[in-house]
């Protein structure tokens, strides 16, 4: 049996930038721990090596990649959040649509009164629901 279940985020070389959003954007959030390169690792120094992160109560784990890849996030897979009022759902799609793109404007879509779908700049999927 599996001792945890995690959502795993490589990205190349943003992945503090996005750490720092999305705890900022969620109740309940938080970095538990970050681990960085420091001189002559495999990253590049102070980049992030491994980040365990809690949003929302759920846990993701976050690396900068040492490698370049010639894949990045889809659509495909996407994080669902069920906030808490309309501030949260504004305040969190506006953020993290900003650079980003918008798959699903925020609205009524019969199964929700207010859903939105986004990528974000870092390239990672939100879908982002009113209770």
């Amino acid at each position: 049996m599996a001792r945890t279940v995690s959502t795993f985020l490589m990205f190349e070389g943003a992945a503090e930038e996005a750490i720092n959003l999305y705890v900022s954007l969620f109740k309940g959030s938080s970095i538990t721990q970050i681990d960085r390169y420091g001189p002559g690792e495999g990253g590049a120094e102070g980049s992030v090596r491994k980040a365990d992160l809690i949003l929302g109560g759920h846990s993701v784990m976050c690396i900068d990649s040492p490698q370049k890849h010639a894949f990045s996030f889809t659509p495909s897979i996407s994080l669902f959040v069920e906030c808490e009022g309309e501030d949260e759902l504004s305040r969190a799609f506006e953020a993290l649509s900003a650079g980003g793109e918008v798959l699903m404007p925020l609205d009524n879509y019969g199964f929700s009164q207010r859903f939105g779908w986004l990528n974000d700049r870092f390239g990672v999927s939100w879908q982002l629901n009113l209770s």
